[in-house]
């Protein structure tokens, strides 16, 4: 039996009358319990001065916990909690004590709780009446630029980050949508490109998060003040500088199997002011302040901005035939090393391989009983200014170092102003992963960021050379959300000098030596140019040039010499002084095995001034003093080979020199 009109109509009404009135009920309940809780209160604690004390000590509390807890909200809703809160507390406590009918207590209560809970439906109308909110604030915001049916879900605040979730129009946008639309949001809130960055959802191809950081705290420069943990670990995390919302900026080398972090290979790229060397500096003054790791450096701008750290790193090279004795020493540590960490039982280097091997976990015995064995530190390869090497020996010249170095607990770091391809190969850059970015031109952004962080808001094109020191780092150990996150880290002035030459110092005498695995085998490949690196550094610092003892002395010079006055003018020339010695139809032209132990004499020469890579062209002065052509000089470097004194690389027409055994 179908109901009347009259009695489905009363229904439809005052459902929705019932609907439209249940959010504004909580403020009236609320009243309806404080006048329940004052008489409640009576019955328990009438006229006792104990539980006064006690009621208006709460109700302080109260009141102050809700101004403290109201600390993230506007100032206006802050202060109508607090009032309303202090209100209810002091008539409960007036109740409790004299009764909720006494005085002026039953006024108070129907007046003033009734007025209360009527400004809190006020307020809750304004906020929801239909149309207000339409067009105004986060649902504008998206209107304005071209996303009027996302939604702003949950949104956190926090001091300079504000953090909401967006969905959006299910079949009709995506996450690329956003991503397009940062600049415009920016635009709309007048803040700079890199305040507004988008994390999508891994899951979802329309839900993602939306970051505002509203104050560049970066704007102002933060000085170098030294490590951010002297004398600790190269696991720990390494503090270049801080984010822009104040956090600190930092990285990882090695990798952590608890934390699933692999290794790190690091590319830090950026343009002519973009503070490049600062980045270097920060990065490796944190590494040279660990106790348990070894640094190489090559660069090629003899050493112009780590002078003062010189006496800390393992070997230091400008660049040419020291470069390329480091690259080739390079590829002869890392299967040596490996094959140390593999006969430890080491899947990947960790502090107790830095240490002497007594567990026997980590014995090389077959018994399994402690080896005792030196430890091994961990290993940094620094290529500075790398672009020279590449062009010097090759684009790939790193390719086989970066895949290997990971398992043999090394880490290669190369730094350059633009990693385009042109530069170096599609294989190297892969196995660099992990980047400091800085200031760039915008056309080279793609070559240092993956596409997917630029999508979420990174643009070191931005800043250019504006904006030096300021970069984004994408790296193993750093949350995701970070990557589009701006960075800058800290700037060395004149007044950091005394404490980089400190930390060196330190270092010199705390910090780890090369192990014997790690020196035998750049020592095997390099021959002098490794040994007697130490010798090379006091020379770099003193500016003097190595003499022989019997030199200074006198000793070496010819008996004939001794009676020369050095201060007697040298005779006049004669007829016949300019005749040439050699190249003359009757002059002596050395025999093929004269030829030869000149040749050997040569390579002789080169190890001993540490040039242990070579070819041709190294050969030309020498083939013009002795008369010989390039080819003879090929032909002799192959006969070398084939005798063992040389060795091929992987460059075509350059040689490596075997050196004689030395010690390291």
């Amino acid at each position: 039996m179908r109901k009347s009109s009259s009695t489905s109509g009363g229904g439809s009404v005052g459902a929705y009358l019932a609907r439209r009135a249940m959010p504004h009920l909580p403020p009236w309940l609320g009243m309806a319990g404080v006048g329940v809780a004052g008489g409640a209160g009576n019955l328990m604690w009438a006229e006792s001065a104990a539980a006064g004390v006690g009621l208006t000590l709460s109700a302080v509390a109260l009141t102050g916990a809700t101004w403290w807890a109201g600390r993230e909200t506007s100032a206006q809703r802050r202060l109508h909690s607090a009032i309303t809160v202090a209100a209810g507390s002091a008539w409960m406590t007036g109740a409790a004590l004299a009764g909720p009918f006494s005085g002026i207590l039953p006024d108070a209560y129907l007046m003033g709780g009734a007025v209360l809970a009527l400004s809190w439906n006020i307020r809750m109308g304004l906020r929801t009446s239909d149309g207000a909110a339409a067009g105004s604030g986060d649902k504008g915001l998206l209107e304005k630029v071209g996303l009027a049916k996302a939604m702003i879900g949950r949104t956190e605040v926090e001091p300079n980050r504000v953090t909401a979730k967006l969905a959006l129009e299910g079949g009709e946008q995506t996450t690329d949508d956003v991503a397009k639309a940062l600049v415009r949001i920016a635009s709309a809130l007048d803040l700079p490109q890199s305040a507004v960055r988008f994390q999508p959802d891994p899951d979802s191809a329309r839900r993602g998060e939306l970051v505002i950081v509203p104050r560049d705290m970066l704007t102002e420069p933060q000085e170098y003040d030294g490590p951010s943990l002297p004398g600790g670990s190269i696991t720990d995390p390494l503090v270049i500088g801080r984010y822009d919302d104040g956090s600190p900026l930092m990285v990882w080398l090695p990798g952590d199997p608890n934390e699933g972090r692999n290794a790190n290979h690091f590319l830090i790229a950026g343009g002519t002011g973009s503070g490049k060397g600062d980045a270097a500096l920060n990065l490796q003054t944190e590494i040279l302040s660990r106790h348990d790791v070894i640094m190489w450096l090559s660069d090629p701008k003899a050493f112009q901005d780590f002078r003062p750290l010189l006496p800390a790193y393992d070997w230091a090279v400008e660049g040419g035939a020291g470069t390329e004795a480091m690259v080739e020493a390079l590829q002869q540590v890392i299967p040596a090393r490996t094959g140390w960490l593999g006969k430890h039982s080491y899947r990947q280097w960790s502090v107790q391989a830095a240490q002497k091997q007594l567990d026997p976990a980590h014995s090389c015995r077959p018994d399994r009983t402690p080896c005792g064995c030196p430890g091994m530190p961990y290993m940094v390869a620094w290529m500075e200014e790398a672009a020279n090497t590449l062009r010097a020996l090759g684009d790939d010249a790193f390719t086989g170092i970066a895949q290997e170095a990971r398992s043999a607990g090394c880490s290669l770091i190369v730094s350059l102003q633009r990693p385009s391809y042109d530069q170096m190969s599609t294989s190297t850059r892969a196995s660099l992963p992990a980047v400091i970015a800085l200031g760039c031109d915008p056309r080279d952004e793609g070559f240092s960021l993956p596409e997917s962080v630029i999508d979420q808001g990174a643009h070191p094109g931005a800043w250019g050379n504006r904006k030096p020191g300021y970069c984004y780092i994408v790296a193993g150990g750093v949350d995701p959300d970070r990557y589009a996150s701006p960075g800058r880290t800290r700037q060395f002035t004149p007044r950091a000098v005394p404490i980089m030459e400190m930390l060196a110092q330190w270092a010199v005498r705390n910090g780890a030596k090369a192990d014997p695995i790690t020196s035998g085998a750049a020592a095997a490949v390099a021959g002098r140019a490794y040994t007697d690196r130490a010798r090379t550094d006091e020379q770099e610092q003193t500016g003097m040039p190595e003499q022989d003892d019997d030199a200074v002395t006198g000793q070496a010079l010819d008996p004939e010499d001794m009676v020369m006055d050095p201060e007697q003018d040298l005779p006049a020339a004669e007829q016949g002084d300019d005749s040439p010695l050699f190249g003359t139809d009757t002059g002596h032209k050395p025999t093929p095995e004269e030829a030869r132990e000149l040749f050997a004499r040569a390579l002789d020469q080169f190890e001993q001034t540490g040039q242990m890579v070579v070819g041709p062209k190294d050969f030309m002065d020498w083939c013009d003093a002795n008369g010989y052509s390039r080819p003879w000089v090929s032909a002799r470097l192959r006969d070398a080979a084939a005798e063992g004194r040389l060795q091929p690389t992987n460059q075509t027409g350059r040689w490596r020199i075997v050196p004689a055994l030395t010690p390291a």
